[in-house]
């Protein structure tokens, strides 16, 4: 879109410096071209620093993660893997884990 604005404002201007297209003027089309391209430079900015913000958050949430299973292992170990205190910090216990199904035999 800037770029076709950009290609037409350079038109008009060689077509006729004085040319307008109902009220708006030349100078008005510059000026909203210029205030729209500095948007879009305060959005490419943002983007760039919600990517850098999402990946610290997402090492930081790996960091978090490798600590859970660090705890849960460390709960199963001292307590075993069918104690309350497993099912405490998230685990699963193993009486309540369900049973394989048999397949049948050919």
């Amino acid at each position: 879109m800037l770029v076709q604005v950009t290609e037409i404002l350079a038109a008009c201007q060689q077509i006729d410096p004085e040319m307008r297209a109902g009220p708006l003027t030349q100078a008005a089309l510059a000026t909203a071209l210029t205030e729209a391209r500095s948007y879009q430079t305060q959005i490419q900015d943002l983007e760039l620093q919600l990517i850098t913000m999402r990946d610290k958050r997402d090492a930081s949430l790996s960091e978090l993660w490798d600590v859970v299973k660090r705890v849960r292992s460390t709960v199963k170990g001292m307590y075993g893997d069918d104690s309350v205190e497993y099912e405490m910090v998230g685990g699963t216990r193993l009486s309540d884990r369900r049973r394989a199904a048999r397949r049948p035999t050919e």
